[in-house]
């Protein structure tokens, strides 16, 4: 089924005003309501590279095989959706390309990304991540930060060894924990939820956080919520007259119609209680 005319899409990615090329990616689609961003890193344009090979893999996986699934599938072991099982496979698949890619190519040697994935489908949503690239959701003039850095600033934090404003003065607040093409394998965070109308999420690399407070892109996505193009513009014009740091990335998507899949259980089970 089509999401087209259900769900909103815009995404922009921009160099910054420091950086001489782009290691950051993004790509989002319509039809199957996919969103993604990746920020890469490694020498030589190792970052861009590794940023290409994840987005253009996770989004070939996941557009092929999300053509062949039942939406009331769940998987035995964890519980997920059937769809969420495809976005951590087509994570796993991008992760084994990069890898291998760097052990063949020595210019590449030691490339990495972070990536953030959104997948919606039947009034939910599926994110998945590794690394820093975060996902906000703006519900009701509430902003929520969705996903937990996979980075030894957010550990520091947790253990109380930071605050969170000194983490973002901190050197070391970009060392992450987990990236896509490091090792063999990568351990995918997963989350599922529940997707309303007029919700707006973002995605974003740390281009836009570690330039501006969370309030300001609160403002800019509220200020903007009926234009995801400005929004993001206006996401990124902040993120650059800050600083402008890093590459800089972001992508929103917004349901503007319920989007039930055809006979699914769950929908019939959320109209019920809605």
């Amino acid at each position: 089924m089509s999401l087209k005319g259900k769900i909103q899409l815009f995404g922009k990615t921009d160099i910054g005003l420091l950086r001489d090329h782009n290691e950051d990616a993004i790509a989002c689609e319509e039809t199957i309501a996919l969103a993604i961003v990746a920020d890469g890193m490694g020498g030589h344009r190792g970052g861009e590279m590794a940023s290409a090979i994840t987005v253009s893999t996770i989004l070939e996986t996941i557009t092929e095989k999300t053509k062949a699934i039942h939406t009331d599938e769940t998987d035995d072991d964890t519980g997920y959706s059937a769809e969420s099982m495809i976005v951590h496979e087509a994570i796993s698949q991008a992760n084994t390309n990069v890898y291998n890619s760097s052990l063949t190519n020595a210019q590449y040697r030691g490339m990495g990304t972070t990536i953030v994935v959104a997948l919606f489908y039947d009034n939910r949503y599926t994110v998945a991540h590794v690394g820093d690239s975060r996902l906000y959701r703006l519900r009701d003039g509430e902003l929520e930060q969705i996903t937990r850095d996979h980075s030894l600033m957010q550990e520091l934090i947790e253990r109380g060894f930071y605050t969170t404003e000194q983490a973002r003065n901190s050197l070391n607040k970009n060392l992450v924990t987990r990236a896509i093409g490091i090792d063999e394998t990568v351990q995918v965070d997963i989350q599922e939820d529940i997707a309303m109308v007029d919700d707006i999420y973002l995605l974003c690399s740390d281009g836009v956080t570690d330039m501006i407070e969370d309030d300001l892109i609160k403002t800019a996505m509220v200020n903007n919520s009926n234009d995801l193009e400005t929004a993001a513009t206006e996401i990124i014009r902040l993120a650059n007259e800050a600083g402008g740091k890093d590459n800089i990335s972001a992508l929103l998507v917004k349901p503007i119609k319920s989007f039930p899949a055809e006979n699914s259980l769950f929908s019939r089970f959320f109209d019920l209680f809605s």
